[in-house]
């Protein structure tokens, strides 16, 4: 019998054969924690990817955008820096709940990325105002109509698209994403 390396005067467990530190580790809470959280994450990467699989890649579509002073905007503008292209809807509930993460992921970034926020599937640019002003959206706003959304193929809101600084699509997200996700997407 082995001593307890704590208490020389009591004795300790038997010595495991070999390999049995990871046998009593992987029937440790510490195992199945890590084990639990790589399958959720592993679900979680394969939801978005199944989300986003007929999402744009490569050279973003040229489509018109304009601002809310109805000025055209080119997607080639962003160009020489990262950039994030968020589509939202004014009654999307998800939208409202995520408007936040997207100034505070470009805040986050400084000036090492662009951001435009782009309305689509609204009643008229009223609504468009009065959501920005009720939400506090503080990035640039753009309105998209039908052909954008299809060219960019949204088909659930929010759909957040990131572009390298060279302007290709590098990756999407459709669904509510977080600030650091947002961030991660962006600079990453």
């Amino acid at each position: 019998m082995a001593m307890d390396p704590l208490d020389p005067g009591r004795p300790g467990r038997q010595d495991p054969a070999p390999g049995g530190g990871w046998r009593r580790f992987r029937q440790g809470r510490a195992f199945r924690a890590l084990r639990d959280s790589l399958i959720f994450l592993a679900v979680l990467l394969a939801v978005g990817a199944w989300q986003t699989r007929r999402h744009v890649r490569g050279p973003p579509p040229e489509v018109a955008l304009r601002t809310l002073a109805g000025e055209p905007f080119a997607l080639a503008s962003l160009r020489g820096k990262p950039a994030m292209v968020a589509f939202w809807a004014p009654w999307c509930g998800v939208c409202k709940a995520q408007s936040d993460n997207v100034s505070r992921a470009l805040r986050l970034a400084g000036g090492r990325a662009h951001g435009v926020s782009v309305a689509a599937s609204y009643e008229d640019e009223a609504e468009v105002r009065r959501h920005v002003r009720e939400q506090g959206i503080d990035v640039p706003v753009l309105l998209a109509d039908d052909a954008a959304l299809g060219a960019f193929r949204v088909e659930a809101f929010p759909t957040v698209y990131f572009l390298d600084a060279d302007g290709r699509v590098k990756g999407s997200a459709a669904g509510y994403t977080t600030t650091l996700g947002m961030l991660a997407r962006l600079l990453l």
